[in-house]
């Protein structure tokens, strides 16, 4: 659902581009709040598997068309809405600067359609209601359907509407919906039941992630309080290992058939060439290279990781209580 820069005008790229900023410093204000020790390397590595993940295009049966996932609600789940929203903020900035994968004039836009409507709508307002505290899996495959099916259908609503506003390109409302719509139902459904699965996964080997997010607590300060404190390093691992496996295989197992919004456009006007300039940081445009997988991935920790940092440079992170207590306990 990447838009291209020949889809968007200057004045709604404008307009999408303080939006994003906005919500880019209100998602910096509260990550400086958070007192997780264990966020800055769970955005890294979960950013580098939404990277890795988003290139194996899935193809859609019977319609010539494919879709990857946008991980907005996976990533919220296990983090956070505000935290998972700068983590896919930063894989689509690295998208779009090094990969040419949507236009720079178009990137506030797609973080709109594709990173504030995942993990500020999607996940707060459908999935969580949805999936309550509960780590069954019935629950959390339902609640990961419904929230990336209308992620994905917001997103495409708001595609629609921003190259209609932009006026540049001869596509119909009504026909480019009629198109947008049913195609991204289905992709959103095949997002949902995959996050359902992942969830499940989670759920059911470190139910305490999923409920900490359910229960509005931090996991590291709530584990060391019952001292019971479980590292999170497995997590790190397992989500590593997901983006280093995605990353090499992604030439061999993704699909060649053009995405949801390249086949509506397809459809509409009879050809997909709607690309844009490769900026000058493009170094692997279209994802040329076979490294391109593990290269993007390790760009994504570190942006994530400078971002983190440059954030949280003056703030001292509380001490959890009990370790305080400790500290000052009489020595026998």
């Amino acid at each position: 659902m990447h838009m291209a820069d020949a889809l968007v005008s200057p004045p709604v790229a404008i307009t999408a581009g303080v939006v994003a900023v906005a919500l880019l410093a209100v998602a910096s204000r509260q990550i400086r709040k958070d007192t997780r020790q264990s966020l800055i390397p769970l955005m890294g590595v979960l950013g580098a598997f939404v990277f890795a993940a988003q290139m194996i295009n899935f193809a859609i049966p019977g319609t010539g068309s494919s879709g990857h996932i946008i991980g907005g609600v996976l990533v919220a789940a296990l983090i956070g809405p505000w935290a998972a929203f700068l983590t896919i903020c930063s894989v689509l900035i690295i998208q779009c600067l090094v990969f040419a994968d949507g236009g720079m004039l178009a990137l506030g836009c797609n973080i709109i359609n594709m990173g504030a409507v995942s993990t500020l709508i999607a996940y707060p307002l459908i999935y969580r209601p949805i999936a309550g505290t509960s780590t069954k899996p019935w629950r959390l495959i339902a609640a990961s359907a419904v929230a990336c099916t209308v992620g994905l259908e917001l997103g495409a609503l708001l595609v629609t509407f921003e190259t209609e506003a932009s006026g540049i390109t001869a596509l119909p409302l009504s026909t480019f919906l009629m198109f947008m719509l049913p195609i991204h139902l289905v992709i959103g459904l095949l997002e949902g039941l995959a996050t359902g699965a992942v969830l499940s996964f989670v759920g059911s080997s470190r139910p305490d992630l999923l409920l900490a997010q359910a229960e509005g607590r931090y996991p590291d300060v709530e584990t060391e309080r019952n001292k019971k404190r479980k590292r999170l390093w497995p997590v790190i691992l397992w989500f590593g290992l997901g983006a280093l496996v995605l990353g090499i295989c992604f030439t061999w197992i993704a699909s060649g058939d053009p995405d949801g919004l390249e086949w509506s456009i397809s459809k509409v006007a009879g050809n997909v060439e709607m690309g844009s300039v490769a900026p000058p940081t493009a170094i692997m445009p279209d994802y040329e290279n076979s490294f391109s997988g593990i290269v993007g991935a390790t760009m994504v920790i570190v942006l994530l990781w400078a971002l983190t940092s440059l954030i949280s440079r003056h703030v001292n992170r509380p001490v959890p209580i009990v370790e305080k207590v400790k500290d000052h306990e009489p020595q026998r």
